[in-house]
């Protein structure tokens, strides 16, 4: 392409991780569905637009986009496609109040009347495409806007087991029949198999690639120092073929650093400063130790002029750190940057333009994008490594899953798998006495499908980080309740009770309609 840099050796891999545990009839606010929505409104639809557009103009292979199954089931449940289409028109309400308001009504110079009605039209255009956009593409699901970026080549798809769980500390059956139920159920919904998985929180005990090769599962990320640092290449692991990613942290930590990321620039549009009547965030940084009552109104232009400087920087660290391992290692380096998919749009609003305009700015500069798949595919593959135990968490170890501060969750999910398996195994094996094969037991899938959310590693790390910790306490107990009440009538004999049990609980955790318990593994 004319004016394009001198290419560099390598190749540079975009990953992001879109997840949520499951929202939907288990509270509105301040952490429940409203969660949903403002990562659907805020991050889903502008990164599906970002890539629905370069698409357009046949670029391939931008990013490798994971998907959990539980926020793929979200973005299909028709509860959650009406809710986020009211929850569209009420901010489109906000914002009109917003852009007709005579009262200051904040804590901050950005809700002074004039600002604030600046904001507020902004806005309310803002609402106006994204309900346009989500009458036209999203009424019907998630489901086929993913596939057909699938299909032309725009993403590649990592999937991962139903429910999110922690898998290391997870019982082997459970364990396998998530992972197995989740390549299943993303293989219906966008009739593509993931051939790699986002392992939840990057979880990883020695021995799993054994299981990854029996799902059927290629590759997988881990984080950077799981590979002692070393991401330039994907490696083997163990006697396997299944290889592991890893994230490089150079690079990542350029754009999502606590001290020095890119979203703490004071041009942003401050994440945590809300106008109160009208709940929208009207306020830029300003500042890191600029209080809520005194952030700058939000200036689109002055936001604009740092996304362009940080792209220039992004792009350059991305050359850099290719020559930079290429020469380490005598041969062309594969460098990955990985984010949660809802950092851009929910928490940095300025994401999703800062990554548009990366995608285009990089192979300008030389840097070939590619995906996960086409590292394979081009032998982007070092020599096999040994694992340690390890996680993206804090400390890169198990501590937010397995420490002292949630131990009583480690034995809540410990017992309650046990009475789970237990109850679905006698089950199974009365109905195959009556001759098999037996028809679906919805009795047994609802136990299973309440074990899975129960141990849902969202729980745990909500409570590790004091983060919602009363809301994730109360969820892991709340499934756990229903487990326990339907499995105890199902064993106890009352079979009538055990389904009216079950009905109840899948009026709000229906989600995974495929999940069949006959597929459990045996003991």
């Amino acid at each position: 392409m004319s004016g394009a840099a001198e290419p560099v050796p390598g190749l540079f891999t975009f990953v992001l991780h879109t997840h949520l545990p499951w929202l939907a009839h288990h509270g509105r606010w301040p952490v429940g569905e409203e969660w949903l929505y403002q990562s659907w409104s805020a991050a889903y639809l502008p990164l599906v637009r970002v890539l629905r557009t370069l698409a357009d103009e046949d670029r391939q292979h931008l990013v490798t986009l994971g998907v959990t199954p539980v926020v793929a089931a979200q973005l299909d449940d028709p509860y959650c496609l009406q809710g986020m289409h009211h929850w569209l028109a009420n901010w489109r309400l906000r914002a009109g109040e917003a852009a007709t308001t005579r009262t200051p009504s904040g804590p901050s110079p950005a809700s002074e009347p004039e600002a604030l009605r600046r904001f507020g039209s902004r806005e309310r255009a803002e609402a106006d495409r994204e309900l346009a956009e989500f009458e036209t593409l999203w009424r019907h699901g998630g489901s086929p806007i993913l596939r057909e970026l699938i299909d032309v080549r725009a993403i590649e798809l990592l999937g991962g087991p139903l429910a999110h769980p922690f898998q290391p500390l997870l019982n082997l059956r459970l364990r396998e029949f998530a992972l197995r139920e989740g390549l299943a159920d993303a293989d219906q919904r966008f009739a593509h198999r993931p051939a790699g998985i986002w392992a939840p929180e990057c979880a990883y005990a020695p021995g799993m690639e054994t299981d990854y090769a029996a799902a059927g599962v290629g590759h997988f990320m881990v984080d950077g120092p799981s590979l002692h640092g070393d991401t330039a290449l994907g490696r083997p692991v163990g006697d396997s073929d299944v290889v592991a990613f890893g994230r490089d942290l150079a690079v990542s930590y350029r754009v999502w650093s606590p001290k020095s990321g890119y979203p703490g620039h004071a041009a942003y549009r401050d994440f945590h400063t809300y106008d109160h009547a009208t709940g929208l965030k009207p306020a830029r940084v300003t500042g890191r130790n600029v209080p809520s009552e005194a952030k700058a109104p939000y200036d689109p232009e002055r936001a604009a002029a740092a996304v362009d400087g940080h792209v220039a920087d992004f792009v350059a660290t991305v050359r850099d750190r290719l020559i930079g391992e290429s020469a380490r290692i005598g041969r062309p380096a594969h460098v990955i940057a990985a984010f949660d998919t809802e950092l851009f749009g929910h928490w940095w609003y300025e994401g999703p333009l800062w990554l548009e305009k990366v995608l285009r700015a990089l192979p300008e500069a030389g840097v070939r994008v590619g995906t996960l798949t086409d590292a394979l595919t081009d032998g982007y593959v070092g020599a096999p490594v040994q694992l340690p135990p390890s996680s993206w968490g804090s400390g890169k170890d198990w501590q937010v899953w397995a420490g002292d501060q949630v131990a009583d969750l480690v034995r809540l999910n410990a017992e309650v798998v046990d009475t789970a398996l237990s109850t679905v195994d006698k089950a199974l094996a009365h109905a195959a006495a009556r001759g098999a094969p037996g028809p679906r037991m919805f009795v047994a899938d609802q136990i299973l499908r309440e074990t899975l959310l129960t141990v849902s590693s969202d729980w745990p790390f909500m409570v590790s980080k004091d983060s919602a910790a009363d809301y994730a306490r109360y969820r892991a107990h709340l499934h756990a309740h229903a487990t326990r009440e339907i499995a105890d009538a199902l064993a106890s004999g009352r079979v009538e009770q055990a389904h009216r049990l079950a009905q109840g609980w899948n009026r709000a955790d229906g989600l995974f309609g495929a999940l069949d318990a006959r597929r459990l593994p045996g003991a």
